[in-house]
């Protein structure tokens, strides 16, 4: 679910191409999350290879992962570890939601209504540890570095930004605001348009980017009151947030008051959440401390293999693929050299 705060904040259109040479921290689960909801048959089920395992997210890194090398981009792969436990209420939540949402789906594709199918079927999502070794495999034969975080990704990705060991972090949820992450990058993807749920409507989507202190000082709230907004409005960890309080009434309360303790017409409910384990999570995250983040060569016969032999790809279709990335890192290296 991750912090409703996106409109609070200054969101400025960015292109891909301005993260060359770049390191960007990915929260995995998040970017893995959106391959198996959205690489899908005409069903709705996920895409799979003969042995019925599930390969869209696997289609999903091959393919993005080509376009980020290709552009110099350099990708580093954070994922989750233990949640913590005040995150267990809305994980289960979750499940529920996923329950109900593949009882839904069958009773659509009885009744041949596919396009609720595929909707319902998207709701269903779940990562699985099978699907987490696959990308980590994939991303080990790429050369891609991957960490894996003690609890939330996204606090150790926001913790690589904020020590200069990645310029950005690229992830759709803003949860990396509250952990201060210096620069948050969604959509970190090609321009290109999206259906919106449940409506024959198409959206523009385009890289953007957060700057965190621009965002503090435009709202004139400090890192500690910006986490105090995303309690009043519903964070992971006590996702019902408080009655009637959107982000616009949190930012005009923290604004006002300060602090959640000073906010007299909250008090009651403040009594029911653990309020300053929330904030610690935030502004002290548990973070997988990294030394030194290394690149390696990309592993082109492996990837094939992999992909061909093991997962039932097209050879034609990943040779094809690959081929364009070396097309790709062949211009780069010229173009370099023309400026040496």
């Amino acid at each position: 679910m991750g912090v409703n705060i996106k409109s609070l904040l200054i969101r400025e259109k960015t292109k891909l191409e301005s993260f060359s040479s770049k390191i960007v921290a990915i929260d995995a689960y998040n970017a893995i999350y959106q391959f198996l909801s959205i690489i899908r048959g005409p069903d709705g089920l996920h895409l799979s290879d003969s042995h019925g395992r599930v390969t869209s997210h696997l289609t999903g890194l091959l393919y993005r992962n080509i376009n980020f090398l290709s552009m110099g981009i350099k990708p580093v792969y954070v994922f989750d570890g233990k949640p913590p436990s005040l995150k267990t209420a809305e994980i289960e939540r979750r499940k529920l939601g996923k329950k109900e949402a593949a009882i839904k789906y069958e009773k659509a594709k009885a009744k041949g209504d596919m396009e609720s199918a595929r909707k319902y079927a998207q709701q269903t999502t779940s990562m699985q540890d099978t699907m987490v070794d696959d990308s980590k495999h994939l991303l080990d034969l790429f050369g891609i570095p991957h960490i894996q975080a003690s609890a939330d990704g996204e606090a150790t990705a926001a913790y690589l930004n904020k020590t200069g060991k990645a310029d950005a972090v690229a992830s759709q949820d803003f949860d990396c605001v509250l952990f201060g992450a210096k620069k948050l990058v969604r959509n970190f993807t090609n321009s290109g348009r999206r259906k919106l749920p449940n409506r024959n409507t198409y959206i523009d989507i385009e890289p953007e980017i957060i700057n965190h202190q621009k965002n503090l000082d435009m709202l004139g709230v400090t890192k500690e009151q910006i986490v105090d907004i995303g309690i009043l409005v519903g964070t992971d960890f006590n996702p019902d947030g408080f009655e009637r309080i959107g982000p616009k009434t949190a930012l005009k309360l923290v604004k006002e008051y300060g602090k959640l303790e000073d906010m007299p017409q909250i008090q009651e409910e403040l009594k029911q959440i653990d309020y300053n384990q929330i904030r610690n999570i935030f502004l002290q995250a548990d973070v997988k401390k990294v030394d030194k983040i290394e690149f390696k060569d990309t592993n082109y016969s492996g990837i094939i293999d992999y992909l061909s032999n093991e997962r039932d790809f097209s050879r034609e279709r990943v040779q094809s693929s690959l081929n364009r990335l070396k097309r790709g890192l062949e211009k780069r290296s010229h173009t370099l050299e023309k400026w040496f």
